[in-house]
């Protein structure tokens, strides 16, 4: 059989509220179900509806994470950018060998094809991730760097050859 609610159960409710606490946190500090809290907070009078709250911290969590994912983004168009300077450019080599397994770096005047590929698959992705995370808008250009990232990789592979 349930248990009769009593004016001390009454009485926690309403401390338990003005100390901020929702329902279901109060339901289970005081072992009832939801829906006894909220019968007892009918008759006192008082309510749980933070829709408003609840919906103002949304946005503010949202507009958050839509600051972080933009300022991601440019990290990560920085990287592209810094990977892609490096395709045509000295490029220093690391190299463990021989029997005492000795550490040397020589330069190049420029990377390997197949690095060159790796570096290029580097630029792609960051570009596509940092599309992806902030999506460009009508009127801002994007398609503009598109079609130039386009045409730089489409040139590279043919000086380069697709090796």
């Amino acid at each position: 059989m349930a248990r009769p609610v009593t004016n001390e159960d009454r009485q926690r409710v309403r401390e338990l509220h003005a100390a901020g606490k929702g329902r279901n946190e109060i339901a289970t500090e005081l072992e009832r179900s939801g829906r006894t809290i909220s019968a007892i907070a009918k008759d006192l009078g008082i309510s749980f509806a933070r829709a408003g709250e609840v919906r103002a911290a949304t946005e503010i969590r949202q507009a958050d994470l839509a600051d972080r994912r933009a300022r991601f983004a440019t990290t990560l168009q920085d990287i592209a950018e810094r990977e892609a300077a490096k395709i045509n450019a000295r490029y220093t080599y690391f190299d463990w060998g021989g029997k005492d397994h000795e550490f040397d770096t020589y330069e190049a005047p420029e990377p390997t094809p197949a690095d060159k590929r790796a570096l290029m698959a580097t630029v792609a992705t960051a570009v596509d991730r940092s599309l992806k995370l902030v999506p460009p808008t009508d009127g801002d250009g994007s398609g503009e760097v598109g079609s130039l990232l386009t045409s730089l990789f489409d040139r590279l592979r043919e000086r380069h050859g697709d090796h």
